[in-house]
């Protein structure tokens, strides 16, 4: 059946389209330069409208496109009008009939996904938001037509929830039933797994199946226990054998300790924790086949600082060159006072010296690419200097590689290049499906860059951490907070602290917030405490303060001393084993303390100045470059080291000040209502 344009209607509407022609299923549309075929399965709605002579055809398309035939009789354009009507519907019902099965298809893969006994992924939204466009992409019709069928409007609606964010709230919520479900169902295990009975808090984030989790934590809220259990979870659900679990801690003390708890808590399973050192050890070994050792330089700090300072003090002696560049930089990069003459002979100094070297060749060694490279990372306002300072470096650099070299062994910083560029060249195979991370907040970019290599070979590799960003202390090792905060997965908090009281709580939580820029979480405390758990003091307090400590404080309660430096431990503690033999008292450097605990605290060493707390903030040029740039807030980080120290106390903290030459965090704790008091 054919409708065309009347010579007049032609002339008048000047219009593209002057005919249309009915096809087996579709419409034809042409005029005398252009030629338009229309298929049912594009085509929406059409309109049949008369003008005050003519009548005129208007074709609806997708997006919204429109094609319009002008100018025909109106009789005829209505006989046409209904001929192409039957033939389109008649050919709607039976499509209809093909995309119900398709919908009932999807909609029964859905609900067979919804009854599954476990966690439902965000992966799995995003497949299955994937598989529902395809399954639309197969409907014979504008699915847009499919709201007009009653055997398709309910399934088409099913399917267009998912794929909008009604899909992500029912999977939220799917998950919490899910959540509470197991809470009940396996009631005994989170009642028994850890020492006491974890919390909602806990038990919510060892159930969290996402693929990428981190669980952000405040001190003492738990987070071992939690990473623990999650083990103990995975195995009871069968998600993964004990030689398929990974867990990694930053330190082999902690390492130890983890090994510990979990043979403690889960009994003689094939479990066991490694620092990220020993995972590299282990990749570059089976890849390599062959035998390779840790350097013992790298277990032996007395050593490692007596080889930089040997030929460190080679260097000044054997070229003046050497000695005057390195002058130059202790001098205006560290502002040391040096002695005239052959200053690198001074004991005093060269001590003082070695850690600094070590922590710079650390630094370079990190890094792990050649002195062209690094110096083209410097901006160039500072390359000249950097470079220079990288030149001045190059011989210690030389001599550790060498002393590796006799050695038959590799450093840290070597052991994690080697291991990232074996998993590149996929001559180690990962056999884990859960990597376990614990203090995720001291992760550097190597080691993420590790973690990121394994997780490639296997996209299904589900990555389980634990963190706090208000503990992140650790910069200076290369720690980048950023991988923390800019987390990729999904984040939950621990929200109760099983350690200090409710007004430490208060003071060190108020204190680190006042940062804007520390991730907020909540953090709520068992016991009460009252408004002398935080007390500022003068220094010379702190006699008649050990004084009182020792009429009240059991034998086994432990009291820690914390100062920002080692060197800054008081002269009072020398006498401390007679004077108060029956206090337990412990002096580390707040750093050292990360991760203790103890009845009381005592903050040493709130003064301003070089030594002062928080830090003067001098680095050298090297650090500058070398390390993740400090954050845009004062004294970040030290701030971060205050809280560490307030959250070592279970019952009271003392924090003792310089009064001539006070902390800037005496008047900020003071505003934050801690009072200050002559005596203790």
């Amino acid at each position: 059946m054919e409708l065309k344009a009347t010579s007049l209607g032609k002339h008048l509407a000047q219009h593209p389209y002057n005919r249309a022609r009915l096809l087996h299923a579709g419409v034809e549309v042409s005029g005398e330069k252009h030629q338009y075929i229309i298929p049912f399965n594009q085509l929406i709605q059409v309109r049949c409208k008369r003008g005050i002579v003519w009548g005129e055809l208007e074709f609806e398309l997708p997006d919204e496109k429109v094609v319009r035939l002008h100018g025909t009789e109106w009789q005829e354009t209505q006989r046409f009008h209904h001929c192409l009507q039957q033939t389109w519907q008649q050919w709607s019902i039976e499509m209809s009939e093909v995309s119900a099965g398709v919908l009932q298809q999807q909609v029964g893969h859905i609900q067979r996904i919804e009854q599954q006994d476990k966690w439902f992924k965000k992966s799995d939204l995003d497949k299955l938001q994937q598989q529902i466009r395809l399954s639309l992409d197969a409907i014979p019709m504008p699915i847009i037509r499919l709201d007009e069928f009653d055997n398709c409007r309910k399934d088409y609606q099913l399917c267009l929830q998912w794929l909008q964010r009604h899909g992500l709230r029912s999977v939220e919520q799917r998950n919490r039933q899910w959540t509470e479900r197991m809470m009940e169902t396996h009631h005994d295990f989170f009642q028994t797994v850890e020492s006491s009975p974890l919390n909602d808090s806990q038990s919510r984030a060892v159930v969290n199946g996402e693929n990428s989790v981190l669980v952000l934590a405040g001190a003492g809220s738990g987070k071992t226990s939690v990473l623990v259990a999650r083990a103990g979870w995975l195995l009871r659900r069968q998600e993964a054998e004990p030689g398929q679990i990974l867990l990694l801690a930053f330190g082999r003390q902690a390492a130890e300790e983890m090994n510990e708890r979990i043979k403690a808590r889960l009994g003689d399973v094939a479990i066991q924790a490694k620092t990220f050192h020993a995972l590299a050890l282990q990749i570059i070994q089976q890849g390599n086949r062959k035998a390779l050792a840790i350097s013992k330089l790298e277990t032996d700090s007395k050593a490692r600082r007596a080889l930089l300072i040997a030929y460190w003090q080679r260097q000044c002696t054997e070229k003046k060159a050497q000695a005057k560049g390195w002058r130059q930089w202790l001098i205006e990069d560290l502002e040391w006072e040096l002695p005239e003459g052959d200053f690198w002979q001074d004991k005093r100094l060269a001590e003082r010296l070695a850690g600094r070297l070590e922590h710079w060749l650390g630094l370079m060694c990190m890094h792990g690419g050649s002195q062209a490279e690094m110096i083209e990372q410097a901006d160039k306002e500072i390359r000249d200097l950097f470079s220079k300072r990288i030149r001045l470096m190059a011989p210690m650099l030389k001599a550790w590689k060498n002393a590796l070299k006799e050695e038959g062994a590799v450093d840290f910083p070597g052991l994690i290049h080697q291991a990232a560029n074996i998993l590149e060249k996929g001559r180690f195979v990962s056999p884990w499906k859960h990597i376990l991370v614990d203090e995720f907040q001291d992760i550097s970019p190597q080691r993420s860059q590790l973690l990121a290599a394994l997780r490639k070979q296997n996209k299904q590799t589900c990555l389980f951490a634990v963190g706090d960003d208000w503990q992140a202390i650790c910069r200076f090792s290369g720690a980048e907070l950023a991988l923390t905060t800019t987390f990729e997965g999904v984040q939950c908090a621990l929200d109760t602290t099983y350690r200090f009281n409710e007004r430490i709580g208060e003071v060190a939580n108020g204190f680190v917030q006042q940062n804007p820029y520390q991730l907020r979480k909540p953090l709520n405390s068992l016991s009460k405490g009252n408004k002398k758990s935080v007390v500022i003091l003068p220094q010379e307090q702190l006699e008649v303060l050990l004084d009182k400590l020792s009429g009240y404080a059991k034998p086994d309660e432990r009291i820690l001393v914390l100062a920002r430096y080692h060197h800054l431990k008081p002269e009072t503690l020398a006498k401390a084993e007679t004077r108060w033999p029956k206090l337990n008292i412990e002096f580390m450097s707040i750093h050292a303390s990360k991760g203790q605990q103890s009845e009381y605290v005592i903050i040493v060493g709130l003064c301003s100045g070089r030594d002062g707390f928080p830090a003067v903030a001098r680095e050298s040029v090297l650090e500058d470059v070398l390390l993740p740039q400090p954050e845009d807030f004062p004294d970040a980080e030290e701030r971060r080291l205050l809280y560490v120290a307030l959250t070592r106390a279970k019952h009271q903290v003392w924090l003792l000040q310089d009064r001539e030459h006070p902390s800037v965090f005496v008047e900020q704790l003071h505003h934050l209502g801690v009072p200050l008091q002559k005596k203790p």
